[in-house]
């Protein structure tokens, strides 16, 4: 019995006698049916991957495989049960029982779905005929040993090998039985020789080892897809978690922009007031000619009392004038710390981003180094 030596994704057309010959590929994305929802279709391909239908001419099997990289998407033994049903234009199914999923391909034009359809048509009977074939085989194989050539039942000591199981998860029977269309009628010490149960002893050990074999890179192609989804969760998480950070980021950036508009605040009350201080000015001028006016002019005592007046009003704005610009001044400085603060707020998180970035960085290259070690 032969062992294939190759990686794990290259053993999947790999069988015990020889190897597997492509006899038809096309590209399409790949799909699986949900196994929670069995409703929705979850891709299992990011771009379009060859499909190709695989042919081993020892076992009489017909297989669809299809590898995204070096992970085995599809792998897929046709059997006469199945159907494959077009669902749209440019999108099939069928249903693979041993592997308890629903597999969808999705084509770039109506001719290759059709196409690939009619290979299916043809290679499910071609799997019909092998499977009645092999079983019409092991029928001969089986009947002499039932029964003597001149009608008697044979003796109870004469062992009967019974039909082989599948292998690999396949319908195809191990057939080890001779053409019977070829080669004469055997004896029956040759039919008792064949069937001993030494020789049923050598094909169940050979089964067994068989079924361990498979049971093994089962096992280690889930643990390969379990670790693939737990990376996947965990570089969404971080995906996630440096979204929120640029968003906080483009938050402080806008809250920073608004300092401008605070200058421009401030510079206008610094106009204000320097407009403020020349009328101030000028009404101190004002004043000291009536003053002068005043001394030279005993009837216009009327008229100093109303500028008096106006200048205590003035005065008086004056000083509310002064009080509007301290507390301007002493907004502009909170304003000023403000910024401080922001600026500080905004290092501190350029810092934890860049951490963050360099986790995922580290995790980029831990992945790429753990995909070439599974390569």
């Amino acid at each position: 019995m032969s062992t294939c030596s190759r990686p794990l994704t290259a053993s999947l057309s790999c069988n015990y006698g020889g190897w597997e010959q492509p006899i038809y590929s096309t590209r399409a994305h790949v799909f699986q049916i949900d196994p929670n929802t069995k409703k929705n279709w979850l891709p299992t391909s990011k771009h379009a991957v060859t499909v190709s239908y695989f042919y081993d001419s020892t076992r009489n099997v017909y297989r669809i495989i299809s590898l995204d990289g070096t992970k085995a998407i599809i792998n897929s033994t046709i059997s006469p049960n199945m159907t494959f049903t077009k669902t749209s234009q440019k999108f099939g199914q069928w249903a693979d029982s041993r592997a308890n999923t629903v597999y969808g391909l999705g084509f770039s034009t109506e001719h290759h779905l059709a196409k690939f359809a009619e290979k299916f048509a043809e290679y499910k009977e071609a799997a019909r005929l092998a499977k009645e074939k092999s079983q019409e085989k092991m029928d001969m194989a089986t009947s002499p040993s039932q029964e003597s050539p001149g009608g008697e039942l044979s003796s109870p000591l004469t062992p009967v090998t019974p039909p082989m199981e599948s292998i690999n998860g396949t319908d195809d029977i191990c057939d080890t039985t001779p053409n019977s269309d070829t080669r004469p009628e055997p004896s029956q010490n040759a039919l008792a020789f064949a069937h001993s149960p030494a020789m049923t002893k050598h094909w169940e050990a050979e089964l067994e080892a068989l079924k361990g074999n498979n049971a093994k890179l089962t096992a280690a192609l889930l643990e390969s897809t379990a670790n693939v989804k737990q990376w996947k969760q965990q570089l969404a998480a971080y995906q996630e978690e440096a979204e929120r950070l640029h968003k906080r980021v483009t938050e402080l950036e806008c809250q920073s922009n608004q300092t401008p508009a605070i200058k421009s605040q401030k510079t206008e009350l610094n106009q204000t007031i320097e407009e403020l201080e020349n009328a101030l000015r000028d009404r101190e001028d004002e004043m000291e000619k009536l003053k002068e006016e005043l001394e030279n002019m005993n009837d216009l005592m009327e008229q100093k009392d109303t500028l008096t007046q106006k200048l205590e009003e003035t005065e008086l704005r004056g000083r509310v004038l002064e009080e509007q610009l301290a507390g301007a001044e002493q907004r502009l400085e909170e304003n000023q710390e403000e910024q401080e603060n922001f600026r500080k707020s905004l290092r501190t998180l350029l810092e934890l981003l860049d951490g963050k970035i360099f986790e995922l960085t580290e995790l980029r290259d831990t992945l790429a180094r753990l995909i070439e070690e599974a390569s």
